[in-house]
């Protein structure tokens, strides 16, 4: 079963792993009292729901489950979270795997025909449509398509009953009566090609491999959800219709409905526009996935079978198998569900000890054990390894001992209740937030099950099935449910290396099947637990010195006599849901540009340097059983850090963060395991437009400002761990110091802590900025475009214009006003792009504004196109540009826009989440909370007059800098216009 909630939280890497693993959770010797409650519970039900049929997992009652007389069935449950919002999912049970030879790409295409037109949407006017009912495009409108399912998506805010209304009648015309007409296939197949070529690259290229190693001889191996060229430039409107008449019927059908409505109206809708669906024939069972096919020859558990080399010069060297076994449809039963939770414990046990190897700076960078039942096509154990330096075959051999003494000898029953405790916590973090569930969460969940064939359950249900099954978590047990894991019908490998010659498949084939002997020594080490109580004090407890109300929402601003300043915000509609924020010092302006490297480095290693006598590895351990985190950024002008965490675990959580202020520990492992993952993802980026991208576009808009660079290897390797202590030991001294504290807490216990822990640092000065630093600069104005160069596919290319804007805290309301300019764009850019340039939905515009600086901010248009294209997305958004400043835009353009928007920040409003961001830097700069109070309005009310004046500012040939990234063989002159 899946859990019907599993909150986002941060938790140790292991224990997300294991989460993760886990999604399908139940129970042990649970029987007697799980029995009864399940009686109970199916006795209060009328009959068993269809999703429980053949499963004795207690069924979520708050789901309202039916089936329509022509097969449909339907999940109805109400939900305020956030309020208005009504949540719908319609799963199609049909993807790629569904498809012929000739019909590859056909269930993607539908996907695309489907939003093109329909029995109540004229063509291309479905966007516009749902923009009116105020869901945003690509947000609260989506569809995905997979190896079994599609799955067509609306959020649709403020619902009302005729909103409901119109979106189930329009949702229904195009799931059971598109229009599939050669005039649309026309239109939307290309757009489909341009997809699979943005999708292109090395990276694309090695998933593609590895499926067609891993699934050699069954469908899945070709069968990618984008189709093939051949496919779909034969496809027509006959061959289309034929898949969609197979697969596209009520029996294959879900609808699934979570949010701010009663589940009997949800349900009315439901059948009023999905009962009268009717199609001839009967239904045609899914095709056969096939199984794993075992090697001709090969003995052991799990054979050797395909071993492949692939080079890729600029991805990192990586090595991953797969031990597959054949995928069966399982009765989602409670036994059933204590063996995955059994499976999970060894995987979080071995992947907690393959870390610590790791870390101790060992032959590869990262290694990790995943079990996954994939495409209903395997069930699979996989493990990647990412070795340091040349050495993969001691790299492999290293994990492989770990992987060796796990099979071998059981775990300590302490490793497995390190585990346990970071599992119970996992799974009572969503009983304490139930009231925050999102009604789209739910629905998700809902879908992923439905995809899996499992069931779902209550929060309560997870946990007390968890609590009670805990007898089963043996040594031996774990042992035994290990050695499964590693068991199958045969082992496939392929190695990533950036060389040719570096491996071979007979190599690889060897290294997998040489005897290894057992590491013992990563093993966790029986001790005495790290305990909170025994590190030193930060100082005496500081006095607060005043207490002032904002007047707004109840939220008060401390300030200490170190100078210190808090808000807090206790927020009973939140419980068990509690963020802490510290920002401090000067940010990327105090950081000398000459010191650029360390700003990367810091983020990848400050936070695992350690705090006061404890390392990463120790940090781990005081944090097992407990709700903590620990984020760093950096940003424009100040250092954060960030964490959720639980009112039981808020007095730790602020020491944890003024420790790290006031008793850094300068660990250097961390740092040198940052430098090799700094340097070997470097030449990642130059594998594809959108890496390049990723790589240099905030240096190039921020004027080359070293800061602002991706450090290269050869910068990587000019750092020292004295260089990294120096840079950001001061940054870790320098003020002022603002803590914000929001959600479920108790004010009286909250200031208490911050006396202990912030209260009592020493005063410290503001970040030392100097003159010719403190200012971030900007490009220039440019008719010729930066032209920057990527390794990836000759086809790709990508196009940036951006026109700058401004900054600063004063100027906030023109900045959300620049929002609505920016969404008017992006309409514009998506409609002209798409038909102009056959390019995909990847065109988008987006704004920035800097809040901490007085310049910097931008508008900024990109998209992914051929290369020879790009001179043509110049001119667009030149053209665009320059008709905004010229015609002011509808009111209905405007309302498709301001709708949305309105419905955005009304939905984002209902979490403290949104203000706590919204008012960082407060304390130093009082105006953020007087234009908090007009932010709706700022969002929401304007004119066409207004947007055009806005446009005249700041659009403009005259006013805009371009860049271009193009494929190595391309010439600069393509670039420019």
């Amino acid at each position: 079963m899946r859990p019907s909630y599993i909150a986002v939280m941060h938790i140790s890497s292991r224990a997300a792993r294991s989460l993760a693993c886990l999604l399908l959770l139940s129970t042990a010797s649970y029987q007697p009292a799980l029995a009864r409650d399940a009686a109970v519970e199916s006795n209060a039900a009328a009959q068993v729901p269809w999703l429980y049929r053949g499963s004795d997992v207690p069924p979520d009652l708050e789901w309202k489950f039916g089936e329509l007389s022509n097969g449909l069935r339907y999940a109805v449950r109400k939900n305020g979270v956030p309020p208005g919002q009504v949540s719908i999912r319609i799963r199609v049970d049909a993807g790629s795997l569904y498809e012929t030879d000739d019909e590859r790409g056909y269930a993607h295409l539908l996907e695309h025909l489907v939003f093109r037109q329909s029995k109540y949407l004229q063509e291309g006017t479905a966007i516009a449509t749902f923009q009116r009912l105020g869901a945003a495009f690509g947000t609260d409108t989506n569809a995905e398509t997979s190896a079994t399912q599609t799955v067509y998506k609306l959020d649709l805010p403020n619902a009302t009953p005729s909103s409901l209304d119109e979106t189930f009648k329009l949702l229904s015309g195009m799931v059971t009566a598109p229009t599939l007409s050669t005039q649309n296939l026309k239109a939307d197949v290309p757009i489909v090609m341009a997809e699979m070529r943005e999708r292109g690259g090395a990276a694309q290229r090695v998933q593609e491999r590895m499926q067609e190693v891993f699934y050699e001889g069954q469908p899945l191996s070709e069968r990618s959800p984008i189709g093939t060229v051949k496919s779909l430039q034969a496809a027509t409107q006959d061959s289309v219709r034929a898949f969609y008449n197979r697969w596209y019927r009520p029996e294959n059908v879900v609808v699934i409905v979570a949010g701010d409505a009663e589940p009997a109206q949800l349900e009315a809708y439901v059948k009023k526009w999905f009962a009268g669906w009717q199609v001839p024939g009967k239904p045609i069972p899914a095709p056969s996935f096939g199984d794993p096919v075992p090697p001709a020859s090969g003995q052991g558990e799990a054979p050797i079978g395909r071993t492949e080399i692939m080079v890729e010069p600029d991805l990192p060297p990586s090595i991953n198998y797969a031990i597959l076994r054949p995928w069966r449809q399982v009765d989602d039963t409670i036994v059933y569900n204590q063996g995955l939770m059994i499976d999970a414990l060894a995987q979080a046990i071995i992947n907690r000890r393959l870390e610590s190897k790791a870390r101790a700076g060992g032959s590869f960078l990262t290694a990790q054990v995943n079990q996954q039942d994939v495409a209903r096509s395997a069930d699979g154990t996989f493990v990647s390894v990412t070795p340091l330096g040349d050495d993969w075959q001691a790299a492999l051999l290293d994990v492989r001992g770990v992987i060796a003494d796990a099979l071998t000898r059981p775990p300590t029953q302490a490793e497995i209740e390190r585990e346990i405790a970071e599992l119970d916590v996992a799974f009572q973090v969503p009983v304490e937030q139930r009231r925050l569930l999102p009604g789209a969460k739910l629905a998700d969940d809902l879908v992923n099950a439905l995809d899996i064939r499992e069931t779902v359950a209550s929060p309560e249900a997870v946990l007390r099935i968890f609590r009670e099954s805990k007898p089963l978590f043996t040594p031996a047990a774990v042992l035994e449910h290990t050695q499964q894991l590693f068991r199958g019908t045969v082992t496939r490998a392929l190695f990533i290396a950036q060389e040719k010659g570096s491996a071979s498949s007979d190599a690889l084939r060897q290294a997998l099947v040489q005897p290894v002997k057992p590491d013992q020594q990563v093993r966790t080490a029986e001790g005495p637990p790290v305990s909170f109580d025994t590190l030193p004090a930060i100082g005496e407890p500081g006095q607060v010195t005043s207490v002032q109300n904002t007047g707004l929402l109840g939220i008060q601003q401390l300030s200490f006599a170190n100078g210190v300043k808090a808000m807090l915000w206790p927020v009973q509609e939140e419980p068990g849901r509690l963020t802490v924020k510290v920002r401090f010092g000067g940010g990327y302006r105090e950081i000398d540009p000459k010191d650029a490297p360390y700003i990367t480095l810091g983020q990848m290693a400050l936070v695992g340097s350690g705090v006061a006598s404890l390392g990463q590895n120790e940090l781990d351990q005081i944090a097992t059983g407990r709700k903590m985190g620990f984020n760093f950024d950096v940003k424009d002008a100040a250092f954060e850090f960030s964490a959720e965490t639980r009112p039981a675990d808020l007095a730790d959580q602020l020491y944890l963060f003024a420790a790290k202020l006031d008793l850094p520990r300068w660990d250097k492992q961390p740092l040198e395991r940052a430098k090799a993952a700094a340097k070997i993802q470097y030449a990642t980026f130059a594998t594809s437009p959108q890496g390049v991208l990723n790589r240099d576009l905030q240096f190039y808009q921020r004027g080359k400002d070293p800061r602002f660079q991706t450090p290269t290897p050869e910068q990587i390797d000019r750092t020292t761990p004295e260089g990294f202590r120096r840079v950001w030991e001061k940054a870790l001294s320098s003020g002022p110091i603002e803590v914000q504290i929001y959600g479920d807490f108790e004010p009286a216990q909250a200031v208490a802590a911050l006396q202990r822990t912030f209260g009592a640092l020493e005063p410290r000065d503001p970040a030392p900025v100097e003159a010719d630093t403190a200012e971030i600069g900007a490009p220039k104005p440019t008719d010729d475009a930066v032209v920057l160069r990527h390794h990836g596919d000759a086809d790709q290319a990508a196009a940036v214009i951006s026109w700058p804007t401004g900054g600063g805290s004063t100027a906030l309301p023109e900045s959300r006003q620049l929002e609505i300019l920016t969404q008017l764009f992006t309409n514009r850019l998506v409609d002209a792009v798409r038909e102009k340039l056959g390019v995909s939905y990847a065109p988008y515009v987006f704004a920035t504004w800097p809040v901490d600086l007085e310049a910097g901010g931008s508008i900024t248009a990109m998209a992914q196109l051929q290369p020879d294209k790009v001179p043509l997305f110049f001119d667009t958004a030149d053209e665009i540009a320059q008709d905004l400043i010229t015609n002011p835009p509808s009111e209905d353009e405007l309302t498709r826009v301001v709708e949305p928007l309105r419905q955005q920040v009304t939905r984002a409003a209902s979490s403290s989440a949104f203000f706590m961001q919204q008012l960082e830097g407060a304390t130093t700069d009082p105006s953020r909370i007087a234009s908090l109070r007009t932010i709706l309005t700022d969002y929401t009310q304007t004119s066409p007059a207004a947007m055009q004046a806005l446009a005249a500012r700041y659009l403009g040939q005259e006013k805009s800098w371009r860049l271009a990234v193009m494929p190595e063989k391309a010439t600069g002159a393509e670039a420019r216009k």
